[in-house]
């Protein structure tokens, strides 16, 4: 699997230098380039910012991108080492700019890296718009080159190469967005004074998390600041990631953790006794804070806890759940009015703010709450229901994933509540578990979640969908067709 070049509807990824490349980089930000010259048409002046975390492989790869794109006539404007979130901001605030790209592969190891691309509204790309550009990509191939069909000038039949500049303020915008939202308040938190530990894994969350963390009043204690790409440890903020901050809360006193993967879309909470809370308390604490002061509808993926559906329904909220993935979620969110939503993985969005994964909007809600409750993470927590979360990963089956859920589906208990639009995810309400069997968009891999009020009841769950995943070693084998 070195080798593969892993598609998603918001862009590609792989492992550099075995998958991905300058070459197909270049070609990639070309078939960008053309695609954005449909939908904006061939005359229309405007520019592409492009934006990367801070892997050693980001600046070759950005400058392999913005050759693609001024190779077909589209200006670029370089944010250079910015979050994610950071970039996507700019694009929607910034007129000249119809699209953005952004070098990063968010949470995988550093080995990988991977191009996200987003529209003129600054979310990701429809995954219509996705295969559009991977179309353009593949047909691009076998010359090596950009295709010049649809670029946005020409001269002399061939298409006018456009420019790079730096665009700098996309750091200070995304602070001043943050800190002026009604939602916060900089007085109260700064009262509570609350000691923060932070891990930035080295990424590009070291040029903004300390400043915004310090503008709030609080005080930070932080280790893997400098963004320079050098990952101390597997860059996912995951529990199993987190024993150096868990530990620095302990020596240092601090009132809670954060962590933040490379791109900062993701944040992690650890509580005051050094123990990680799970992802999906970060959203689950978001949707407490913004459903006590506005009333509307709630939007997560098919994997996120039940917490996060508890916190909806405490705060008088409809919650919706869409497939996995930022682009879906954020789909949903529009369509039915949404006031906040997220993902499991310690992903917020705020319309108010822009509806996009947002690591530093999430510690500033996770900082109002604390501050306006007077209790500690921990103590919030504990006074709320809690499940069990069991996650796992295995190599992608060769027979079609369709087999296995149709026998999932067809040996499952009674009363289960069945939902295809990612896979198959199975839940039984009244017991409060659910079970979630999807191929992932990042990584070969398929992916098994389970849900429940304990391990235990949550483990059997994965391991009997396990068994049945590995049973299919090719079509037909050891599964009947549905």
């Amino acid at each position: 699997m070195r080798g593969e070049l892993i598609v998603s509807a918001s862009g590609i990824r792989g492992i550099v230098d075995h998958g991905l490349d300058a070459g197909i980089a270049r070609r990639y930000g070309a078939a960008y380039g053309e695609y954005l010259s449909e939908v904006h048409g061939a005359s229309r002046s405007g520019r592409v910012l492009l934006g990367r975390d801070s892997r050693t492989s980001g600046a070759a790869l950005a400058d392999a991108v913005a050759a693609g794109l001024t190779g077909v006539g589209w200006d670029v404007g370089d944010l250079g080492i910015v979050p994610t979130p950071t970039a996507l901001l700019a694009v929607h605030e910034d007129d000249w700019a119809k699209g953005g790209v952004v070098v990063t592969a968010s949470h995988n190891p550093a080995e990988w890296n991977g191009l996200k691309l987003a529209s003129a509204e600054g979310v990701f790309i429809e995954p219509a718009g996705g295969r559009e550009v991977q179309a353009r990509f593949e047909g691009s191939a076998a010359r090596n080159e950009p295709t010049e069909a649809g670029s946005r000038q020409r001269v002399g039949g061939r298409p006018a190469r456009g420019r790079r500049h730096e665009v700098g303020g996309a750091l200070d915008l995304h602070l001043e967005r943050i800190l002026t939202l009604p939602l916060l308040s900089t007085d109260v938190i700064g009262e509570r004074r609350l000691r923060v530990a932070l891990d930035c894994v080295r990424g590009a969350g070291g040029l903004i998390l300390p400043e915004l963390l310090d503008r709030l009043g609080s005080e930070v204690v932080g280790i893997n600041l400098e963004p320079d790409g050098r990952f101390p440890r597997e860059p996912e903020p995951i529990a199993a990631n987190l024993q150096e901050l868990a530990q620095l809360v302990r020596e240092t006193g601090a009132d809670l953790g954060m962590a933040v993967d490379p791109d900062v879309d993701r944040l992690a909470l650890v509580d005051e006794r050094g123990a990680p809370v799970g992802e999906d308390w970060t959203l689950a604490l978001a949707v407490e804070l913004v459903l006590a002061k506005r009333s509307g509808p709630v939007v997560t993926n098919l994997s996120s806890s039940q917490c996060i559906e508890d916190a909806a329904v405490r705060g008088g909220g409809a919650l919706y759940r869409a497939p996995v993935g930022e682009a879906n979620v954020a789909r949903l969110m529009a369509e039915v009015g949404a006031v906040i939503g997220g993902e499991g993985n310690g992903g917020v969005m705020l319309p108010d703010l822009h509806a996009t994964r947002d690591a530093p909007l999430a510690a500033a809600l996770i900082l109002q709450l604390l501050s306006e409750r007077n209790e500690s993470l921990g103590e919030l927590i504990g006074a709320l229901p809690s499940y069990a979360v069991v996650k796992h990963k295995m190599p992608r089956p060769e027979a079609p994933l369709d087999v296995v859920y149709g026998r999932l589906e067809s040996e499952a208990r009674r009363g289960s509540e069945v939902d295809r639009q990612d896979g198959l995810r199975l839940s039984w309400p009244a017991r409060g578990e659910w079970l979630h069997v999807r191929p992932s968009g990042t990584e070969p891999i398929v992916r098994v979640i389970a849900e429940a009020p304990d391990t235990d009841a949550a483990e059997t769950l994965t391991d009997w969908a396990i068994q049945l995943l590995s049973m299919v070693q090719e079509p037909g084998h050891g599964v009947g067709e549905q």
